[in-house]
């Protein structure tokens, strides 16, 4: 882990051609006078400069940002007698996460997020990460600004950027610095992860984790600069939220061959626990330092600097594969999720997907769950968004779809170019009209698609908005259109249960019936408990039994999604046809009855209205040989269960 700073010269060329020989001689001069030395009394490390720019690495972000900060108010300082077409200023960005070091570069995701943050900053300007800001927030009192979600060039969603001004550099308490030290070499051990090119691919041969550094009194032989001064008392960093290092699991099989299954179940989870929205995953290098040794939960989240830790073991006996699970509360120790899941072994490589998957899946609900009740003081937009889908996830309901739309909209009045904001609250009011609890569904439609273009226009490669335009395309019946969507969610997000489900659900609707209860499977395979959708799942499931007459079959999967979500009107409907083709008019008649106190329009007044509003409220049954199968059944057993023709 390393704070990885990135800085360029805002107009290099334009001064370079203006005064080459009078620029390179300032230039040099900073370095020598103030860079060089602010990087080592901050115990960085230079990792290469370039003609107008510098990378450089810290093993604290705290230290990263000071570091800026003192840099950029002394380069207000050396030009204050500089013609202003003369002026050297700097750009800075700062990022924090794993790297890959040899010994001339650095390489990684994170050093690529530093250089779009510099590319952001202003001249003069700092821009940070997410990251960053939570490490620094309770250290250093600096009044960097949200500015919201960033899609940038070559990285995939969204990022979080904080801007610090340079008229906010300017107007913060000048820091006193100690003598220039005689020489720029860090005060530290520095350690790198060694990189070896083999095949032309990066094989990590080795690796030291640098602790997160204690926040003590700085030390007699440096003064400390007037920054500490403007923080707050020295405290432990929070963790980011979402933080979560996956531990390398056990194996505990005889055959200690089988070690490579139980190493490609972490990295598979660590890859995918990394695409949660929102998360901060420790890379697989980092986790893998801690291979065999005990688990101290608080230790390594300590060390590592997460609020989580998941950990696990693997069983191979025979044809049978045994893996637990279990997440851990770094700051309690409390453990807050466990799983087992034994399967046979066929397909090795298939299983140990299946198995990630359902565990990411779990993971995600767990850890938003737990975010989202932890209390803050200061809640901001993500604090909301986490509520939110919290929220989203409990049994469906009119009040549920309240609160969660509540909590969203809230998170986008704090940040309205929130692309997370705006596609969550686009989903929830899609959703809502598609499960017949919408007070004003035309209303909830044309926000919601106003939401989703400015989130697809901000953030193309991120799941969440496609998500929402494929729950559009579907609630108008473009079913065809819809999974194409679903399908471009799937491709940037697999662990998505509610995609496979909804691709099964069009290609029902588009004649491919076939298909229908493999996809729904798949959902529930990936994700077994999950309250908000499982009645959903069951009851498709159900209907596509009912439409081809195979009633008792339909019965049972209908029934449990009346026990899923007993507030939710569709089940009831529906069991109101199959009880009703069973002879069973009565419990039909009950059931109907049910439906229509609980849904939030008139469809269930008379068969011709329900034609008329359709599956999702626009008209819509499907391909011809569809809408004769509900013909032929659906409407069949409303009209034995007492709803009127007209």
């Amino acid at each position: 882990m390393a704070a990885v700073v990135a800085a360029d010269i805002a107009g290099y060329s334009r001064l370079m051609g203006a005064d080459e020989e009078g620029t390179l001689a300032r230039l040099k001069a900073c370095r020598r006078e103030l860079i060089e030395p602010g990087i080592a009394r901050r115990r960085g490390h230079t990792v290469k400069t370039t003609g107008d720019g510098l990378l450089i690495e810290f093993s604290s972000p705290v230290e990263a940002v000071r570091w800026a900060v003192e840099m950029q108010q002394g380069m207000i300082d050396r030009n204050a007698d500089v013609p202003d077409d003369k002026r050297i200023r700097f750009r800075v960005g700062i990022n924090l996460g794993d790297v890959i070091v040899d010994d001339k570069d650095l390489y990684g995701d994170v050093v690529n997020i530093a250089a779009r943050l510099e590319n952001l900053a202003e001249p003069g300007g700092i821009c940070i990460s997410r990251t960053v800001r939570e490490q620094i927030r309770d250290r250093l009192a600096l009044p960097f600004e949200d500015g919201g979600e960033q899609s940038v060039k070559n990285i995939a969603r969204p990022i979080r950027v904080y801007a610090l001004s340079a008229d906010a550099v300017a107007a913060l308490p000048k820091a006193e610095l100690p003598a220039v030290p005689r020489t720029t070499e860090p005060r530290y051990p520095h350690r790198r992860v060694a990189a070896i090119a083999l095949a032309g691919v990066l094989i990590i041969a080795g690796g030291l984790w640098w602790l997160w550094p204690s926040p003590k009194a700085p030390s007699a032989t440096a003064t400390a600069p007037p920054l500490e001064k403007a923080a707050v008392p020295a405290v432990p960093s929070a963790a980011p939220r979402l933080s979560v290092v996956v531990l390398p699991f056990a194996n505990l099989s005889d055959d200690r061959e089988q070690q490579y299954f139980a190493d490609g179940v972490t990295e598979d989870l660590t890859t995918d626990l990394s695409r949660i929205a929102g998360s901060f995953v420790i890379s697989r290098n980092t986790a893998f330092t801690y291979k065999d040794k005990p688990v101290n939960a608080k230790q390594i989240g300590r060390e590592v600097g997460v609020r989580y830790v998941l950990e696990g073991s693997v069983q191979r006996s025979g044809k049978q594969v045994r893996i637990n699970a279990q997440l851990i509360d770094a700051e309690t120790d409390a453990h807050l999720w466990a799983e087992r899941f034994e399967r046979d072994i066929g397909d090795l490589f298939a299983l140990q997907n299946e198995i990630t998957s359902r565990i990411a899946v779990a993971l995600n609900v767990e850890l938003v769950g737990a975010e989202a009740t932890r209390p803050t003081e200061n809640p901001d937009a993500l604090d909301y968004i986490l509520r939110g889908r919290a929220a989203g996830w409990k049994p469906i309901s009119r009040e549920v779809y309240a609160e969660a739309i509540s909590w969203f909209e809230r998170a986008l009045a704090l940040d309205p170019r929130s692309v997370e904001a705006q596609s969550r609250l686009a989903i929830a009011l899609v959703n809502r009209m598609l499960d017949q609890m919408a007070d004003s569904a035309a209303a909830d439609m044309e926000r919601a698609e106003g939401l989703i273009g400015q989130a697809l226009a901000a953030s193309p490669r991120f799941y969440a908005p496609h998500y929402a335009k494929a729950q559009l395309l579907r609630a108008r019946g473009r079913c065809v259109e819809a999974i194409s969507e679903y399908e471009t969610v799937i491709t940037l997000y697999r662990n998505l249960p509610g995609a496979y489900a909804h691709v099964g659900w069009c290609k029902f609707f588009t004649g491919s019936i076939e298909e229908v209860i493999p996809a729904l499977e798949q959902a529930i395979l990936l994700n077994p408990r999950d309250p908000e959708a499982i009645g959903i799942w069951y009851m498709r499931i159900g209907l596509v039994h009912l439409v081809q007459s195979r009633t008792d079959e339909a019965l049972l999967w209908l029934e449990k999604a009346r026990g899923a979500m007993p507030a939710h009107p569709a089940p009831h409907a529906s069991l109101a046809s199959a009880y009703a083709l069973t002879g069973d008019t009565e419990r039909a008649a009950t059931e109907l009855a049910e439906a229509r106190r609980l849904v939030s329009d008139d469809r269930y007044s008379s068969i011709a209205r329900l034609r008329a509003v359709g599956i999702w409220g626009s008209g819509y049954w499907g391909v011809p040989k569809i809408r004769a199968l509900f013909e032929a059944t659906y409407f069949v057993g409303r009209g034995r269960a007492g709803m009127p023709e007209e």
